[in-house]
């Protein structure tokens, strides 16, 4: 269908602040384009400041939901055997790593000890050939870990991308753009640092500090006693850093959307704020705004800076602890320097792990939020939906039949009420009317972008409800008022990347509307690429783009919706001469503002507060000296002046 358009934590400290921040950040920046009265994404409306994004917060603040996690990890069950690998290579790699403290206190025991030079080459060969050993199971770690983690993350996008698709309008009337944009990057991203890494390397740290404990205990049971006595003191600083942190992370969040909607507000009034000189008051707005997400960092940078020092700190007590109780022993004989020795390395390699848990503890928390958010909107159900029974849509042979169409967006307001007219094949038929009297809704419900409460529209016979919806919308096209051009080449605007349509029947579609003289002209023709939205068009070649567009699709049926309400007299007229051209032959309904533009319609239905008015040809409805000819003389009127 030719519509106009519907459109991580890192390893490093507080480096995961910022990825956190960015997970929720555009929740509330972007409000919704969706005019419900018009079927594409209308230009942005400037967006409500984000006063809070706390309930959001919250869903962070709660803490690992075991249910939640159990669903996230079923996105991993298509990589079953992969990830069974991967926990596999992680058991492994962890229980290597322990053995290493063990060998030195062998080597320094038994051969540095005693002088045994081609023992203690043989031991360093051996410790060589483990580290070797672990640098290679590491690699294919490592490897098979990423591998597992971006296919995850590209087949979630690809989920996400589909339901967006497939929602209706009524979900996009209510969901702003910028929180839907957020699911499918950067909740999406959140998730790829936990199925890469975060989960992984949970594993693998609980299992390195379970074999630690094992090997130190098999070592000698009494230092390993003195090496983890700070433990409780470390889990209780642990548990304020990480409820400190994640208290910062909801400030940088909150700060991160506020300047987010700022910026988007900012910049796309810049035309107003320029003409108005408030650049001033609006740079000490954003300076406040701004000030206040560096504090949020500032005070986050200073919780890591505590905490780390406090690990450490922690580590060197457990040292000396184990050093003063082993230089009694030792001087007794009764325990070797080489003891000592291992369980220096013991408590270095105990309490890494421990202090990388709390951190990934953190990413883990913030992908709980995250997968949380996808998860509604992969079970977002707001679809119009097909009869179970419903055929693909056959080439136009009668027409099409409103049949008292009762329609409201709400529930309790009706927007159109027993609307029916008919519009018979080849017929061109006009619908007007004041704003908001339900002229654009007629074709949103006609598209089945929404669906209607009551009545039925038919098609050579058959309901809508009984049309597959892609079948239905290949066999229209639409040109609105509001023009969406994409961020590709003229050609591709124009095809929609439809194979069927080729370059030839593209240009002829642009030189039967007029578009080719301005298009000939560009620097690289049908090549050149359009910036966002058309910015570097005028509205007048925008809109003899969507022309072109419609009438390369050869369309069934037609629509125009107020396609000359934006453009100046001399424009219209060459649009006017465009707009012949696709309506000869055609089955057509074209909502007008202008009425100059549909007096030679085979019929127009006037509509009045969402019910028909009127309805009969230009001269008719003239004669009747009613509502038509009331809007007739006013507008004419205008034009006079």
């Amino acid at each position: 269908m030719n519509t106009n358009g519907v459109k991580a934590q890192t390893e490093q400290q507080h480096t995961h602040a910022a990825t956190s921040a960015n997970t929720d950040a555009t929740t509330n920046d972007i409000p919704h384009a969706q005019n419900r009265n018009k079927l594409p994404l209308s230009s942005p409306l400037p967006s409500k400041p984000a006063t809070t994004t706390q309930q959001q917060d919250d869903d962070n603040a709660k803490g690992i939901d075991g249910k939640l996690l159990r669903r996230l990890l079923e996105f991993l069950q298509p990589h079953k055997q992969k990830v069974i690998g991967v926990l596999a290579l992680t058991i492994l790699v962890s229980a290597i790593a322990p053995f290493r403290p063990k060998l030195s206190q062998y080597a320094v025991d038994n051969y540095i000890a005693t002088g045994n030079r081609d023992g203690l080459l043989g031991m360093i060969l051996i410790i060589f050939s483990l580290l070797l050993a672990q640098g290679f199971l590491q690699y294919f770690l490592t490897k098979l870990m990423q591998w597992v983690g971006q296919t995850t993350i590209l087949s979630v996008r690809l989920r996400l991308f589909r339901r967006l698709q497939e929602l209706s309008l009524r979900y996009y009337d209510t969901t702003p753009i910028g929180r839907l944009v957020t699911r499918v990057t950067n909740d999406v991203e959140v998730l790829n640092e936990v199925f890469s890494s975060g989960l992984v390397m949970m594993v693998a740290n609980i299992f390195m500090i379970f074999w630690i404990i094992v090997m130190m205990f098999y070592t000698n049971w009494q230092l390993a006693i003195a090496t983890i006595v700070v433990v409780p003191i470390l889990l209780f600083g642990t548990n304020i850093f990480r409820k400190a942190v994640r208290r910062e992370y909801r400030q940088i969040r909150q700060q991160v959307a506020r300047m987010n909607a700022f910026l988007n507000e900012y910049i796309q009034g810049m035309n107003i704020i320029q003409l108005f000189s408030q650049e001033e008051r609006e740079r000490k707005e954003f300076d406040e705004i701004n000030t206040a997400h560096t504090g949020a960092h500032i005070r986050s940078v200073f919780h890591y800076a505590v905490f780390f020092p406090f690990v450490e700190m922690m580590s060197t007590v457990s040292l000396a602890i184990t050093i003063w109780y082993a230089a009694g022993h030792i001087m007794q004989g009764t325990m070797t320097v080489g003891e000592v020795i291992a369980f220096s390395m013991f408590g270095e390699m105990f309490f890494r792990p421990i202090r990388e848990l709390s951190d990934k503890y953190n990413t883990l928390q913030s992908a709980m939020a995250s997968s949380e958010r996808i998860f509604q909107l992969l079970e977002e159900d707001s679809f119009v939906k097909d009869n179970p029974n419903a055929a693909p849509m056959l080439s136009l042979s009668a027409g099409v039949k409103f049949d008292n169409v009762c329609f409201s967006y709400d529930g309790t307001k009706n927007i159109l009420c027993d609307v029916s007219f008919e519009v018979k094949k080849g017929q061109t038929v006009a619908i007007v009317g004041a704003t908001g009297a339900g002229k654009s809704s007629l074709m949103n419900l006609l598209t089945r972008f929404y669906e209607f409460q009551e009545g039925d529209i038919v098609i050579d016979g058959r309901s809508i409800r009984d049309i597959q919806q892609l079948s239905l919308r290949s066999r229209m096209a639409i040109v609105l008022q509001d023009v969406f051009l994409f961020s590709r080449s003229i050609a591709e605007n124009i095809s929609l990347g439809n194979q069927n349509i080729s370059r030839a029947q593209i240009q002829a579609a642009a030189e039967a509307v007029g578009a080719a003289e301005f298009i000939e002209k560009l620097p690289d023709t049908y090549d050149t690429q359009v910036m966002e939205r058309g910015s570097t068009l005028s509205v007048g070649q925008k809109q003899l783009i969507s022309f072109a567009r419609a009438l390369a699709a050869n369309p069934d049926i037609l629509i125009l919706d107020e396609a000359t309400s934006s453009v100046d007299t001399a424009t219209e007229q060459q649009i006017e001469r465009a707009i012949q051209t696709l309506l000869a032959g055609r089955t057509s309904i074209v909502i007008a503002h202008r009425l100059s533009t549909i007096q030679k319609a085979d019929s127009i239905v006037v509509l009045h507060n969402g019910k028909v008015y009127e309805q009969g040809n230009h001269q008719e409805l003239l004669s009747r000296n009613g509502l038509y000819a009331k809007l007739y003389r006013l507008q004419y009127k205008e034009q006079l002046v």
